[in-house]
This record gives structure tokens, sequence and C-alpha cells, in this order.
């Protein structure tokens, strides 16, 4: 398996933080967030179905205390 963050879609995201933890989507005023703990994550809308790039996945992995070796274990 390799050690590489690539796109994921909306619906990935959401699965794969559920599968570490977090609970959600909730329906925020602007965006869904995902919480688990005091930990809040903020889920983009995307637009037209096209995926989370590698640098908002790598942002919102730092931003969730999530090691690359987790979310890349929770497929």
């Amino acid at each position: 398996m390799s050690n590489k963050l690539v796109p994921v879609s909306r619906r990935e995201l959401i699965r794969r933080l559920g599968d570490l933890g977090f609970r959600g989507p909730c329906t925020g005023s602007d965006h869904d967030f995902m919480v688990k703990g005091e930990i809040r994550i903020t889920i983009p809308n995307t637009h037209q179905g096209k995926d989370i790039g590698v640098r908002l996945l790598a942002q919102i992995l730092k931003e969730s205390r999530t090691k690359r070796v987790e979310w890349l274990s929770a497929t």
C-alpha cells in the first residue's frame, strides 16, 4: 500500500472520518462538520462532483489530528 495521499470524494472523506471515530456530518450554517471529542472538522462542499484535493485533505488531516498512516488504514 502506498503512503501517498490521493484526492478523495466528499463521501469517502466522511466515511473514513467516521471509521476514525468522528460523528456526523452535522449541519452547520455554511458547511457540514464532524466532531470527535473537542475536535470539530469542517467538511467542504464539493461542486460538480469534484474530489477533495491532496492539499485540502492534508489540511483536514492536520486539523483532525489524524496521522497519515491512520488515514490510509481507514480504507
